[in-house]
């Protein structure tokens, strides 16, 4: 019986590693595919990771809403309310104060006495120079009667002249009468200018007795009293102040010192409202009256005097009170106005909104570094226009504006792609703790 030989050892071998390696590369593949799943779902999660943390950490804004309204421009200034005509009564005469008749706030009359000087030296002058007028009359008298003697001496002696025929009296007496009688008309003569000299002098005496009652230039009020009686007034050199009075107080004048930088839009008989400490809350009507052409320097700061026309039926207002006015230079209805802080507002280079670079993948290539170009100023383009910023997908755009007048606080927009309720951007929210 014949029998088939069993397999050799070979080739049993052979398939079990042939097995073997099947074995292990379907194992190798599957831990391939496994490790790069892993590193997908890795990438994955730090991408979104990383998107929550930026978002996290994406700028935060406050912003103001774009609105009509009416805006008006105001230059401010301080100064002090004054009264429109304001004088200064002194003394011409040196001496001892003997009355005072009126004291502070008195209402005076045009030629109402105010004070009195002590008279008596006064009154011995004039007595002086009264006699001294009567001296010089007499004078005046006696030249006459001396020349009424020498005219008629001279006439006699012309007269014999005549009846002798020439030859009496002599030559040299008719000289002699004939300059007598001269004599006696300049005597005459400077008697008449003694007696004008003394009714002069009497007049002047006069004069100063008549200064000695202090009066009134002006309808007004005594805002000032310096003098009291037995006070010595001394009047050597300038006329001592005495009184000082204000014409009318219902019509007052405001004087304010106006910035040389807006002196350009002040003008004669713009309106003005001013306020006072003494009534806080009220606003008093004004107008400009002048604006003077001649500066002023103080502390290295240039301005302009400022003359307001101020109403105060109600005497209300003093003089000397301070008061800080607002001039109206400008004004506009209905305008579209947008806040400063977004004109002076520029968010930072993260902070805008770009353009997609290629989503992940962009992200990871390398950029092309910026231009280094002149940059122009924040808020502000080159053609002179302005630039805002509003919110879109929570990022900052630029919006191009044309803006007019300000007030320090809005700004007029007159043209661009602005419309009333926009928001725009004023600066970063500070975040909270």
């Amino acid at each position: 019986m014949t029998t088939s030989p069993p397999a050799p050892a070979p080739a049993k071998e052979s398939l079990k590693n042939l097995l073997k390696q099947d074995t292990s590369g379907l194992s190798g593949r599957r831990w391939l595919w496994l490790a790069g799943a892993a590193l997908l779902l890795a990438a994955l999660l730090g991408f979104f990771l990383l998107g929550a943390k930026d978002k996290s950490n994406a700028p935060q804004y406050e912003t103001a809403a774009v609105e009509r309204g009416r805006l008006e421009v105001t230059v401010s200034a301080t100064g002090n309310l004054q009264p429109t005509n304001q004088v200064d009564v002194g003394s011409e005469l040196s001496g001892i104060v003997d009355t005072v008749r009126v004291d502070i706030n008195d209402h005076v009359k045009k030629g109402q006495e105010l004070a009195r000087l002590d008279i008596s030296k006064l009154k011995d002058a004039i007595a002086k120079s009264r006699a001294a007028l009567i001296a010089a009359e007499a004078g005046v008298r006696q030249a006459e009667a001396t020349v009424t003697e020498s005219r008629a001496n001279l006439a006699r002696l012309q007269e014999v002249f005549q009846l002798s025929g020439g030859k009496v009296p002599s030559r040299s007496e008719m000289e002699t009468a004939q300059a007598a009688r001269a004599r006696a008309e300049a005597n005459l003569a400077s008697a008449q200018a003694s007696v004008t000299q003394a009714r002069a002098s009497l007049s002047s005496d006069e004069t100063n007795l008549a200064k000695a009652s202090i009066l009134s230039p002006i309808n007004g009020v005594v805002l000032a009293r310096k003098v009291e009686p037995g006070q010595t007034v001394a009047a050597s050199l300038q006329a001592p102040v005495l009184f000082t009075l204000a014409e009318d107080l219902a019509q007052m004048e405001l004087q304010v010192n106006v910035d040389e930088a807006d002196v350009g839009q002040v003008k004669t008989g713009q309106k003005a409202s001013f306020s006072v400490d003494a009534y806080p809350g009220r606003k008093y009507p004004a107008s400009i009256s002048r604006v003077s052409y001649g500066s002023q320097v103080s502390e290295g700061v240039v301005s302009y005097p400022t003359v307001l026309k101020v109403d105060n039926s109600d005497l209300s207002l003093r003089p000397g009170m301070t008061a800080t006015a607002e001039i109206s230079t400008a004004a506009r209805d209905n305008a579209l106005l947008v806040p400063n802080a977004a004109l002076r507002f520029t968010p930072s280079p993260g902070g805008a909104k770009k353009l997609d670079s290629g989503g992940i993948l962009g992200s990871l290539l390398p950029r092309m570094p910026r231009s280094a170009g002149p940059r122009a100023p924040r808020g502000e383009e080159k053609n002179g226009g302005k630039r805002v910023w509003v919110l879109q997908d929570g990022q900052a755009v630029a919006v191009q504006i044309k803006t007019g007048l300000s007030n320090g606080r809005m700004t007029e927009v007159l043209a661009g792609e602005l419309k009333p309720g926009m928001r725009v951007i004023t600066d970063l929210a500070t975040p909270a703790k």
